[in-house]
């Protein structure tokens, strides 16, 4: 069943550009334009093509997510679609007010904070790593930014711990570690090339943005994440649980699909997350998803000089750059949309955001391990930002039989899947 509304409200619009980028390769960074300009503003963009979206979330059941939804914030004008059921068991409708795993765009939450932390005069971000937390990494040249920028060339641990999907899981689904236990099965391996020698997306990254926090303030992340931002922002949906295993109040379950053709969906909702911790156990709904992004690009969580810092761009392909912490999409019709991709098991999101965060989209699938649906889910970018295609190149983009344009890349980035 496929329900869409369309109303008024004062919810801050964001865009989490949350999910998968391509392969990983070599760039530097090119600063905050691109392509020459800024191509294009809300004001100039179409409006949002719901009839575009009802088509790629119910693409997305038919391809194996037991649910899919999308929320569009057009500058308080809010359009809110669903396809499927959230809980398989009981057969429920899945909502937009339903809470569920961001995964990696837990990694937006923790470059805000450290941004925060360097307006205050704590942290550098051209300073060692190992300035702050001495003798943690084996190269004293890897830097705050480097981290935050996924150019330190720490190998990704997830790549050894999920290579086989259901059983890796299921091997750490219950388990607790600390921020070091996951660094030491980072350095096991060897690095994936010099600091700031190019863009290599890993979650160890994340972890010691993690532990930076931790250490500068003196209090856990999900303090420091609750008095910072979800506060502030009044994101009363919003919740860092580890080490607890259950999502909080009414939730979309998570499904988990198995590498073995046909074999059965795995209900992987509840786990500690403690894999992921900094990088990615957050808890939130699309509406707290889009507030917070747009009250990035709006200025409101760090300064602008910050903001700037956010958003030099290192390329990652031709659609793709990444900043500390954040994700630029550009898309067919010239618009660019900033937020991140969340993959967590279970789950697949999308949340993005316009530069003057004035329409922000948050999309999900409650499946993972998927790399179709995780393509049928990129879409939702072009139509919520684009509208109906209106060229040859954008009905490509949008069309059920489009190319890939995605990989799995928030988990296990070096495994090829599907």
């Amino acid at each position: 069943m496929v329900s869409a509304t369309v109303g008024t409200g004062t919810a801050l619009g964001a865009v989490v550009v949350s999910l998968l980028a391509a392969p990983a390769q070599a760039a530097t960074p090119t600063g905050t334009n691109h392509a020459g300009t800024e191509r294009a503003a809300v004001a100039a963009a179409a409006a949002p093509d719901d009839a575009g979206l009802r088509a790629i979330l119910r693409t997305a059941r038919s391809q194996g997510a037991p649910g899919a939804m999308a929320r569009i914030d057009d500058n308080g004008t809010v359009h809110r679609l669903v396809e499927g059921v959230a809980d398989r068991a009981t057969g429920r409708t899945i909502s937009t007010n339903d809470r569920f795993r961001v995964g990696s765009v837990t990694k937006s939450f923790s470059a805000v904070v450290l941004l925060q932390l360097v307006d205050e005069g704590r942290l550098k971000l051209d300073k060692s790593v190992n300035s702050y937390l001495p003798g943690l990494l084996p190269d004293s040249r890897i830097t705050v930014r480097h981290v935050l920028s996924h150019r330190s060339g720490l190998y990704d641990y997830t790549n050894d711990m999920f290579a086989r999907t259901v059983p890796g899981f299921e091997a750490v689904r219950n388990k607790v570690f600390s921020y070091r236990d996951l660094v030491k099965l980072s350095l096991k391996n060897p690095r994936t090339n010099a600091p700031g020698a190019a863009y290599s997306y890993s979650n160890t990254n994340f972890v010691v943005a993690g532990m930076l926090i931790e250490k500068l303030t003196g209090h856990s992340v999900g303090t420091e994440y609750q008095k910072r931002i979800f506060t502030p922002l009044n994101l009363t949906n919003t919740f860092y649980v580890h080490p607890g295993t259950a999502i909080p109040g009414r939730h979309a379950n998570g499904y988990l699909n198995p590498d073995t053709a046909g074999a059965a969906l795995v209900d992987s909702t509840k786990q500690t997350a403690s894999w992921a911790q900094s990088a990615g156990a957050i808890i939130s709904t699309p509406h707290d998803l889009d507030a917070f992004f747009s009250a990035l690009l709006r200025g409101k969580l760090v300064s602008a000089a910050q903001l700037t810092q956010m958003t030099k761009w290192t390329r990652v392909n031709s659609n793709t750059s990444y900043g500390l912490g954040l994700r630029r999409r550009d898309l067919s019709c010239g618009i660019s949309v900033y937020g991140h991709t969340g993959t967590v098991q279970g789950y697949y999101t999308y949340a993005f955001t316009t530069k003057d965060g004035k329409r922000s989209l948050t999309a999900l699938a409650n499946t993972s391990n998927n790399i179709t649906v995780l393509n049928t889910m990129y879409r939702t970018l072009e139509s919520a930002f684009c509208g109906k295609p209106a060229t040859t190149a954008a009905a490509r983009v949008a069309a059920p039989d489009a190319a890939p344009l995605e990989r799995h890349e928030d988990i296990a980035p070096a495994i090829t899947r599907d």
